[in-house]
This record gives structure tokens, C-alpha cells and sequence, in this order.
């Protein structure tokens, strides 16, 4: 083996590849050992060396140095070919390391390329050195991509897949908002304005929150651009997702209304034991505030990294008492604690069942002992009322359409009178040519004689001793179809008769009326 030739193979490998020099000397190395362990067998010990200057190889066999015509024996045409297999593998090695040490580096930064095939929803997209993937996951929602679409994501993820690499990418984290920023906006990549805080729901809203240095610059003014032209440019690559620039403030008082933006806030108050703000709006702000399924109020606590809760003035004075109320009937809270809880955010037995037992004993003076008890108590009723609503939704969702269900509260503020009054449901039956029943709550039913199925008239029996007042109304009677509406009205007792349809066949229904 010629030294030079070693070392022009090594130079040809370092520029084409972009592989270093040693892991290729370590290949070839690699290479003749295996073709001598081939060749003497297991039995020996075998090293092999090679000169980083000259290129000549040194091969020791048990502590003795092998000769060139026994080196040349050992690399014959049989072991020449399996060291070429080692070496080449070795270099893919070194190759994949190489390109998957460079996508680490520009893990969440933005590329762009080509699309060569969609495959199952997924993208595969030509990078240049490899092929990356854009799982339909992290795809905007309803964007779609033909073969040679240039598209442009950031590297979510960057794997290892035999001797491969595979790398991930993404177009709906929030990084892809700031990377676009930072190419459309000269002033945000010169690091004149600074991104704060970012938050995003891919698709449909991002929220943005800058800062600038100079203040002679207008920080949002300068992200929107002329006309909107540069802040177009970033939602027209977005496909359309709406894009709100705030303007970034060190106190919570100041950026949590602009983060709530276009809705105008009265008050915030801060409960810093809890990380929860309190933002107080107008009755015509509060939807504006909230937004379309929470979203403007879900994405401001993402971007101030607070709980926002928005409500009314009424509201949180009728919220104040009931926590009060209810705090003050656990054993061992005063009134007087009850109240600087809520004062502090504590608005539920979940919020007073997560509080540490030194920040309670700090705000009432309590012993470690008590602090226990008060959180216990707490969590119990906290784990009750979770199961209550569990079960409320339970029934709301096992519930037939149109039947409303009522709560546990809701039935036990109810008066006697209102017990006393019974739901019926809906009944269907046929009824002969000689006889229809109709049932009424609570009293005997009167039988209702009819001669023919072309026509029948409606009659409602009077109970005794009671007094009923009977209003009967349009009654029509087409072909062979009668419909009769009766509404019997009394003081101690509430029936109500629906309509009656008849084609060969009747149906009746009983249901409570007010």
C-alpha cells in the first residue's frame, strides 16, 4: 500500500464529503484490521497504524511488525474488497454525523425548499443535502402543497434513522412567526426591535410582543410598515393568520390591556400568589375581551405568561361574596381570612388547595397544624364539586335532544309548590275509531267518545270539587287531520293538553305548562 495514494484518497474524501481528515484515517485503519483479522483469525492480537504524514501504514501482530509482502498478502483482492466495505461504511458514518451536526445547529430556524412528493398527507421537502419532512400535524390547517411549491418551515427535530438523517420540520410552531419577522423586518433582525413574546394558534391567530431600543423608533409602526406592507407579507405566508402586534411593557398593569387588544379594560388586579390576574371590562367589552371560543383571552395569558381572568364589575362582587361564604364555613378560616384569601386571588376550593402552608399561616396567623386541616378540607370539597360537575356533564351529554337538565343546585332552591308539580313526558298511542283516552296529572281520566276517524272534537273532563277553566282554540280539520290545542289552566293544579294529529291514526301528548 502506497502512502501518497493513502493520503490524495484521504485529501479527495476531507473536500468531497466535507468529512475530517482523522475519521477518515480512522476508516482506512479500521479497514486493514478487519482484512488482517480475516486473514490471521481471532486468535492474535492485531493493531494497525497509519502515518498521518507519510500515509504508510504500520500493522503489528502480537508485538511484531508485519512486513510489506505479508501486508500486501493480507490485503488481497478478497480482503482489499472487505476493507473497501468497511471503509465505505465508516465514510457514511462520518457523512451522516457531519449533516446531522449541521441541521442540529439550525434546529428552530427557518429553511426553505422545494416539495418533491406528498406521500400520505406528509410533505417531503428537497433541502439540498437531504430530505425533510413535514408531517400533516405541523402543517397550517387548510393550506395544501403541490410538487415544486416552494415552501419555507423551521427545523422542529433532527433524528438519527440508521444511515440516515432524518429531519423534521414545522410550520406551525411559534418560532415561524419570529423567523419570518426577523427576514421581513430589517429593524427586528438587526436586533433593533426585540421580539419579547410570542404566542400562536397555528392558522387562525398569533399574538406579537415588541420592544425597540431607540425611542425614536415606533416599534409596532415599523412591523406593520407602509400600508401594511410588511406585516402583509408575513400573513400572506402564514395563509392568512391574523397577526396582532403589542407593544411590550415591563408592568403587568400596562401590558396585560395591551395584550388584550382591541378591548378596552377598566382595571387589573394582580394576584401574585397564584400567578392569576383579574382584568376588569364593560358588560359590551366582555365578548371582545374573551374572543371566539377564549381565544384573544387564551393567547394574552400565553404571551404575558399570567392566568388572565376577564369579568365584570357584577360579576366579581357576586363571586367575592359566595367565596367568602363558603371559605368561612371551613373550620379554622375566619371571616377575616376568608376575606384576605379572596383578596389574594383564591376564588375556589381548587385555588385555596394548591396554597402552601407557610403562605397560609403567613396571611392568618396559623399554625402548621391548622394550615393542614384548612387544605385537606379544601381539597376534599375541591375533589366534590369536580365529580358534581362530572356528573352534570355526563347527563347533559346521555340527555335526548330538546330535554333540558337541571342542576343539583337549581333543584334544591326549588319550592314546594314547584316539587309538588310533575313532568310528564311525551306519550304516543294509537287511538281507535270509538275511543281516545287523555291522561292528566294527578286526577282520573275521562274517556272521549268519537264516531268516525275523519273527525274529532276534543273534550276535557272537569275534576271534582275543583274549578277548571277551559280555552279551546283553533281547531282545523283538513281531509282527514284534526288538530286541537287545549290549555286548561287552575290554581292548585297545571295540565295541559298538545296538539292531536289524525291520519288513520292519532297521537297525543301531555306536557306541564306555567
Amino acid at each position: 500500500m502506497d502512502g501518497k495514494e493513502v493520503l490524495r484518497i484521504v485529501d479527495a474524501i476531507q473536500r468531497d464529503k466535507n468529512i475530517d481528515k482523522e475519521i477518515v484515517f480512522g476508516g482506512i485503519e479500521q479497514a486493514i484490521l478487519s482484512a488482517a483479522r480475516r486473514h490471521f483469525g481471532d486468535d492474535h492480537e492485531l493493531s494497525v497504524d497509519i502515518d498521518r504524514d507519510t500515509g504508510e501504514p504500520t500493522v503489528l501482530c502480537d508485538g511484531d511488525k508485519l512486513g510489506k509482502d505479508i501486508l500486501g498478502e493480507i490485503l488481497g483482492r478478497v480482503a482489499a474488497q472487505t476493507a473497501k466495505q468497511v471503509m465505505i461504511q465508516k465514510i457514511r458514518e462520518a457523512e451522516r454525523d457531519t449533516v446531522f451536526d449541521e441541521y442540529m445547529e439550525m434546529q428552530y430556524q427557518s429553511v426553505s425548499g422545494t416539495v418533491s412528493r406528498v406521500e400520505g398527507g406528509a410533505v417531503l421537502i428537497n433541502l439540498g443535502k437531504i430530505e425533510g419532512i413535514l408531517p400533516r400535524g405541523e402543517q397550517i390547517p387548510g393550506e395544501s402543497f403541490r410538487v415544486n411549491d416552494r415552501v419555507r418551515a423551521v427545523v422542529l427535530d433532527v433524528r438519527k434513522a440508521g444511515s440516515r438523517v432524518k429531519v423534521i420540520l414545522s410550520r406551525t410552531h411559534p418560532d415561524m412567526v419570529r423567523r419570518l419577522f426577523e427576514l421581513e423586518i430589517p429593524e427586528v433582525a438587526d436586533r433593533i426591535i426585540d421580539v419579547r413574546s410570542l404566542a400562536r394558534e397555528a392558522g387562525y391567530r398569533s399574538k406579537v410582543a415588541v420592544s425597540c431600543i431607540d425611542s425614536s423608533i415606533d416599534c409596532v409602526g415599523a412591523c406593520v410598515g407602509m400600508r401594511g406592507a410588511r406585516i402583509k407579507n408575513i400573513v400572506d405566508e402564514l395563509a392568512g393568520e391574523r397577526i396582532d402586534i403589542v407593544r411590550w411593557n415591563d408592568s403587568l398593569q400596562v401590558l396585560v390591556p395591551n395584550s388584550l387588544q382591541p378591548a378596552e379594560v377598566e382595571d387589573v388586579i394582580l394576584c401574585p400568589m397564584l400567578g392569576r390576574v383579574i382584568v376588569l371590562v364593560r358588560d359590551d367589552q366582555l365578548p371582545l375581551a374573551i374572543g371566539r371560543k377564549g381565544q384573544n383571552v387564551r393567547l394574552a395569558s400565553k404571551l404575558v405568561g399570567w392566568d388572565i381572568e376577564v369579568m365584570t364589575q357584577t360579576e366579581l362582587d357576586e363571586q367575592l361574596d359566595k367565596t367568602v361564604e363558603a371559605f368561612s364555613s371551613i373550620p379554622g378560616v375566619s371571616e377575616e381570612l376568608a376575606e384576605s384569601l379572596v383578596s389574594q386571588g383564591f376564588f375556589s376550593y381548587y385555588d385555596l388547595s394548591v396554597i402552601e402552608p407557610d403562605q397560609l399561616a403567613e396571611l392568618g396567623g396559623l399554625t402548621a397544624e391548622q394550615c393542614e386541616q384548612i387544605v385537606e378540607v379544601a381539597d376534599r370539597e375541591s375533589e366534590r364539586v369536580e365529580a358534581e360537575e362530572e356528573a352534570m356533564r355526563t347527563a347533559q351529554r346521555s340527555a335526548p335532544a330538546g330535554v333540558e337538565q337541571k342542576s343539583v343546585t337549581t333543584i334544591e332552591d326549588e319550592s314546594p309548590e314547584e316539587k309538588s308539580a310533575v313532568q310528564e313526558e311525551p306519550a304516543t298511542e294509537e287511538v281507535s275509531a270509538t275511543e281516545e283516552e287523555t291522561a292528566t296529572q294527578g286526577e282520573p281520566a275521562a274517556a272521549n267518545e268519537s264516531e268516525s276517524t275523519e273527525e274529532i272534537t276534543s273534550e276535557t273532563a272537569v275534576a271534582e270539587n275543583e274549578t277548571v277553566e277551559e280555552t279551546v282554540t283553533d281547531v282545523n280539520d283538513s281531509e282527514n287531520t284534526a288538530e286541537a290545542d287545549v290549555t286548561t289552566v287552575s290554581e292548585e293544579s297545571l295540565v295541559e293538553e298538545s296538539p292531536v294529529n289524525v291520519e288513520n291514526s292519532a297521537e297525543e301528548s301531555t306536557e306541564k305548562q306555567e
